[in-house]
């Protein structure tokens, strides 16, 4: 796992008032969509090493995107 995958599951940690905030955050940090964004971080979910570096927010974020959308 790289230092920038690391740094995209830090920041996937932060909790966010405002989603536009945190629209801008990424697109600062990592010059980065939101949309592009957090298709990486789901790459990373299906890792062993993202599990073992944060397996709290792993798994947390696993369960939010195993539900299905009329469940959200």
């Amino acid at each position: 796992m790289t230092d920038e995958d690391r740094a995209l599951l830090d920041f996937a940690d932060k909790q966010w008032r405002y989603a536009g905030n945190q629209a801008d955050a990424i697109m600062a940090q990592f010059g980065l969509s939101v949309t592009r964004y957090w298709q990486k971080v789901n790459r990373l979910l299906d890792t062993e090493e993202a599990l073992a570096y944060n397996p709290v927010l792993v798994n947390r974020l696993r369960r939010l995107r195993s539900q299905t959308p009329s469940r959200r």
